[in-house]
């Protein structure tokens, strides 16, 4: 016969010897025996609701204490939330375990079992394992955190919590996208926030015959006005930083103009957004500019049908 030597089976009474002291015990006796082992545990099912409710209040005082402390010593947002996660688990795993006691259950037995089934809980919730490593390295790698602006497994948006299983970012149109932590720790992320300056690129077409000096002359003079478009390197910039236009490609109904400027990374829609209806009014408004469109010209060629 198997047997489980981590288990305390030596500890529980087999059922003949139950039996036996049932037989030698008078009605009395087990009336008896019944009421006090009910007060018995009445007592202790009491005790342990006043330790469980008791124990509640003071885990929303240390929870609110550490968060304080954290606050105070300017802990980076994305570290404190994830420590403050793993604090209100274990703390309420202690709680636990300590009703358990108080009940008169053997709290070694329900470790055993505990330890028993968390093996079996792991393989089964092995992505989850995974996604709490994937949490554990964000934090210590910090690709990015709490406050940046990212696109990673087709969303993007602004990183607002980092959890211990996963990562919620808020999109510009003000979806929660919660995302897995082991995904975004092996999977690639574009970070936009990392960096003080970023590039603005647009692509303008002029039609054949247009003068591409002129275009250039325009768009360059319309970036010139922006103050929020760097006209020179700055000290923790780019290596370039004045705007530029030149020839891309000559394509089939068009020339294609590039044009690229350098901007604070908090100014980068509203440049792009801005500019891409002012160069469209400059250039309509331009008699010796246009914009092309695709345009198919069909020659019909043959002896005209005698009637």
């Amino acid at each position: 016969m198997i047997q489980f030597d981590f288990l305390p089976t030596d500890s529980i009474p087999s059922v003949k010897a139950e039996e036996s002291v049932l037989k030698n015990m008078s009605f009395d006796q087990l009336i008896d025996t019944l009421v006090h082992d009910i007060i018995h545990f009445a007592i202790s099912l009491t005790i342990a609701i006043l330790v469980f409710y008791g124990g509640k209040y003071i885990i929303k005082k240390l929870y609110n204490f550490v968060v304080n402390i954290l606050s105070k010593r300017n802990v980076d947002p994305s570290l404190s939330t994830f420590i403050m996660s793993l604090v209100r688990i274990v703390l309420y795993f202690i709680l636990i375990v300590t009703v358990i006691g108080i009940l008169g259950l053997e709290t070694s037995s329900f470790l055993a079992l505990f330890a028993s089934a968390g093996v079996a809980i792991g393989m089964a919730l092995s992505g989850t394992l995974q996604n709490f490593a994937g949490g554990v390295l964000i934090l210590l790698l910090k690709p990015f955190k709490v406050g940046d602006y990212i696109e990673t497994q087709g969303f993007a948006g602004t990183v607002t919590r980092i959890e211990i299983f996963n990562t919620i970012i808020c999109t510009a149109d003000n979806k929660s996208i919660i995302i897995p932590n082991g995904g975004l720790s092996t999977g690639s992320v574009n970070n936009y926030s990392t960096q003080a300056y970023r590039r603005v690129e647009w692509k303008i077409g002029i039609a054949y015959g247009e003068s591409v000096e002129a275009a250039r002359e325009l768009l360059l003079g319309l970036l010139a006005k922006d103050e929020r478009v760097l006209q020179e390197k700055p000290a923790d910039g780019p290596s370039v930083a004045a705007p530029v236009v030149y020839l891309a490609s000559l394509d089939d109904s068009a020339v294609t103009l590039t044009v690229r400027a350098w901007v604070r990374s908090a100014d980068f829609w509203g440049v792009f957004f801005d500019h891409n209806e002012e160069f469209y009014n400059a250039i309509t408004s331009n008699p010796s500019l246009s914009f092309p469109f695709p345009q198919l010209d069909i020659h019909i060629t043959g002896e005209k049908e005698e009637a």
